[in-house]
């Protein structure tokens, strides 16, 4: 039998690409969870308000021309690079942004709603590297991105394509050809787009619009694709970035809002601190989309984690992480907009360590009620490095986070007095009643990855830990066809589009 396929005490565990018996829907989430707080609420309303102050005291730098010039007409005040927002310009900006966003994929079933109460998982991404047990950590390349891409469209649970890796053998000005054309061939999730330049912006908009079939006006009127705009903390919008929140919203994709704060190092060293700049830049950013276009989707976000002061390293699930999290969370409820977390680690392999960080910043993530978890799997070494492994292991927790999303039932058919509770003696079993034989197939979440064997079995099987088995899982994805349906002719005019661009020299990065 296959690893995928091996048995656990008489049943046999499923393979990661076999559909489950059981009726849970991974795709379409809402967060069961109440909303947990970790400041009251004259505490929370005094960071937004300073907040406010820093925006309209302190300013944000702004290095690129046409973003200071679209905030001068609006009336902030500039000097130089400078900007300086009143309040009157944030707050319109808050009332004109979407509190739902319906993100449009290659097929309905998998379109995504943004919005708070709502929940879903992008794996782990933007890392210069990928390790996996096979071939030991490298350079991100190509056929890892496609392999990452591959996993990625496996799980229902991941919801969004991620940038999961940079394919360092992939020439700069003709990358985002090969990862537009990769995400469009080997998914139909909601895709990723890097802001790297108008020209690379407009380029991959252009091929994912004609590839998906969609119209101008189609394409406009909802986001067919994504970006993450991180500030430059403190208080600095550079260049990409801010052309990236202009070109996103004229066309009306969705940018996901992200100052990346450590507290300590780029924010202050106190939860309160660090979220109140963090929130300051977030308004800035969110001011700029919609003084481009009213009403253009965006998402508040935050990446907030404190630095080990012993090494100046990241440090992520951490209890500063966790609370850092939960302000945020109440940040976002304050204002109203769909909003995006993160967990991740950094531990530098997939161990107990990378465990316990990734769930506690998940569990943070949950509890402060975000809307999309960022790095929800995969991400090793603070981001530098993606596992594969990791991401199958991480999935697996995912999966039981969509398990408790369904909720439990409790009718007289679930209670049992007739089909259970009434078959049994005093000291018997409930094996045979008609309840457990019903459900003894649909009842339970039947892991991908966990084995719960005994150990005389386990060994029996070659004692293979968690790592081994999560590598004959991965292998096992990559190896087989995504399903993904694709038209002939719409993949012959994407593959002839990228051909004449190439020929023509690409378009490269603006820096």
């Amino acid at each position: 039998m296959s690893s995928g396929e091996t048995s656990i005490r008489g049943r046999r565990r499923r393979t990661a690409s076999e559909p489950s018996k059981r009726k849970i829907n991974y795709h379409d989430l809402r967060n069961p969870f109440p909303p947990m707080d970790v400041f009251s609420a004259d505490q929370i309303s005094a960071m937004h308000e300073t907040a406010f102050r820093i925006l309209q005291e302190l300013g944000v730098k702004v290095l690129l021309p046409e973003a200071i010039e679209i905030f001068r007409k609006a009336g902030a005040r500039v000097e130089d690079d400078m900007v300086y927002i009143g309040r009157d310009v944030i707050d319109a900006a808050l009332t004109n942004a979407p509190k739902t966003i319906v993100g449009k994929t290659g097929v309905r079933e998998k379109d995504l709603t943004f919005e708070l109460g709502r929940l879903m998982f992008q794996p782990g991404a933007g890392a210069p590297h990928a390790t996996d047990l096979v071939r030991g950590r490298q350079p991100g390349t190509a056929q890892h991105y496609r392999d990452f891409t591959k996993v990625n469209q496996n799980f229902d649970v991941l919801h969004m394509l991620a940038p999961s890796i940079e394919p360092q053998d992939v020439a700069t000005n003709v990358r985002h050809y090969f990862t537009t054309e990769t995400q469009l061939t080997l998914s139909n999730k909601f895709p990723f787009v890097f802001s790297r330049g108008t020209p690379q912006v407009m380029e991959s908009f252009e091929m994912i619009q004609n590839f998906r079939g969609v119209s101008d006006a189609e394409f406009a009127a909802n986001p067919h694709t994504y970006s993450i705009i991180n500030t430059n903390s403190p208080r600095t919008l550079d260049i990409p970035m801010a052309q990236g929140l202009i070109d996103f919203a004229r066309c009306g994709q969705l940018s996901i809002v992200t100052p990346f704060t450590l507290m300590g190092a780029m924010a202050p060293i106190t939860v309160a601190g660090a979220i109140t700049l963090s929130h300051a830049e977030a308004l800035a950013a969110i001011t700029l989309t919609q003084l481009v276009k009213a009403g253009a989707p965006v998402c508040y976000g935050t990446f907030t984690s404190n630095v080990d002061m012993k090494s100046g390293a990241p440090a992520f699930g951490t209890p500063s992480h966790y609370q850092a999290s939960l302000a945020a969370g109440q940040m976002a409820r304050l204002i109203g907009l769909p909003w995006r977390c993160a967990a991740g680690s950094a531990s530098n392999l997939n161990d107990v360590q990378a465990a316990n960080e990734n769930q506690f910043g998940l569990w943070g993530s949950l509890m402060a009620g975000a809307s999309v978890v960022i790095h929800s799997a995969g991400w090793l070494e603070g981001g530098l490095t993606v596992s594969l492994e990791k991401l199958i292991t991480d999935v697996e927790v995912l999966n039981m986070v969509a398990e408790l999303c369904a909720g439990q039932q409790a009718t007289a058919d679930e209670i049992g007095f007739d089909n259970a509770l009434s078959h049994v003696d005093p000291s018997g079993h409930f094996f045979a009643t008609p309840q457990t034989m019903e459900r003894y197939n649909t009842e339970f979440y039947e892991p991908i990855v966990h084995d719960y064997a005994n150990i005389g079995t386990w060994t029996e099987r070659g004692a293979k830990d968690a790592n081994a088995r999560a590598t004959d899982v991965w292998q096992n994805i990559v190896a087989s066809d995504t399903g993904v349906e694709i038209d002939g002719d719409k993949l012959e005019a994407l593959q002839a589009y990228i051909a004449k661009q190439t020929a023509k020299g690409g378009a490269a990065p603006e820096s």
